[in-house]
């Protein structure tokens, strides 16, 4: 038996006891949220268990060909919706999330639900107080890699993939896929060992990509282009970054999730050791950071932008008016802070 199988323990006993089910993941879903949190709407939906995916934000669109996408229920746009489903469920699924705080306003409703709570996500710390099984691993490319040793794990399937439904099987490599960046970062043997299982029991991974790579909106590439040539700065000590202003955000009409892996273009560039994407949202900007070998993102996320992650992929925020007095500061900022980080692991 895997080590996650032994974690998980717990589980298949929550399921049998559980007729509804609501399934959870972070806001601004991306490929490993979606895909982890379909995956098992997929799986439950298979043993007849009436299962629901809310979710804080939208579907983003390249992942929209996810079979069960149509049937997200999503906070920001049907609150009472989402918290009748919460309210009225026996169990409650967290994917790639390990705390209700990730849910933004969607979290208090989630937390105040009456349902046993099961987390299952690679991030560090999860909040182990919240929930009353905690199934984490870091050393693992994704949630949807954890989703998928949990899956193989379970008496039903019994460790064989081709139990389980081609969709599941499908969003299960779509998350995957996106959370390595297409095998470009946090892959483990055990990752390939999931690619392998999946594609050999049908998935069909050049559909997966194509739809997740190739079909993509004119204004996605226009925007990057802009963002790339106008606004990327690259310091003397190494670290590329470069901020997304709401004025460039709706002069190329761009939705959630358009620009997902513009953050890690600069990392191509030789001397770049650490690359940082800021973007405007209100008094907020949210940060997401990669960094090669040797240099660790998470680490900066912490000391500087009150965030947090994996060594190589992080996230974090600055605040108007706490971190900076105005947002014509946040450039200045993050050079700091950059310079300050680099500077001293470069000694």
């Amino acid at each position: 038996m895997c080590e996650n199988a032994r974690k998980s323990a717990g589980l298949p006993e929550l399921l049998d006891r559980s007729s509804r089910i609501a399934i959870v993941s972070h806001a601004r879903p991306d490929g490993d949220a979606v895909g982890s949190s379909l995956a098992a709407l997929s799986y439950l939906e298979s043993r007849g268990k009436n299962a629901t995916v809310l979710l804080p934000d939208a579907v983003p669109q390249s992942l929209k060909f996810l079979e069960g996408s149509s049937s997200v229920l999503v906070f920001s746009d049907n609150p009472a919706g989402v918290c009748s489903v919460l309210s009225s469920c026996d169990l409650l699924l967290c994917l790639d999330c390990g705390s209700f705080s990730r849910l933004e306003a969607m979290g208090p409703a989630a937390q105040a639900s009456g349902a046993a709570k099961v987390v299952i996500d690679h991030h560090p710390s999860p909040d182990a107080a919240s929930f009353d099984l905690v199934i984490g691993e870091t050393e693992i490319s994704s949630a949807s890699e954890l989703l998928y040793q949990v899956l193989m794990g379970l008496p039903d399937v019994a460790g064989d993939s081709s139990r389980l439904p081609l969709a599941c099987r499908t969003a299960l490599l779509a998350g995957m896929t996106s959370d390595t960046n297409n095998f470009n970062n946090s892959v483990w043997p055990s990752t390939f060992a999931m690619a392998s299982d999946l594609v050999a029991s049908g998935v069909d991974r050049d559909y997966v990509l194509e739809k997740m790579y190739s079909s993509w909106r004119e204004n996605r590439i226009r925007a990057m282009s802009a963002i790339l040539s106008e606004d990327l700065e690259i310091t003397p000590e190494g670290a590329a970054f470069f901020v997304i202003w709401q004025e460039r955000w709706d002069a190329f009409g761009l939705q959630e999730g358009e620009l997902e892996g513009l953050v890690n273009i600069p990392l191509g560039i030789d001397k770049v050791r650490l690359s940082v994407s800021v973007r405007e949202c209100g008094d907020v900007f949210r940060l997401s950071l990669r960094s090669k070998r040797g240099v660790s993102s998470r680490e900066l996320a912490i000391r500087s932008f009150h965030g947090g992650g994996h060594e190589q992929a992080s996230g974090g925020k600055i605040f108007v008016g706490q971190d900076v007095a105005s947002r014509s500061e946040v450039p200045d900022y993050v050079r700091r802070a950059l310079r300050e980080f680099l500077g001293g692991a470069s000694k």
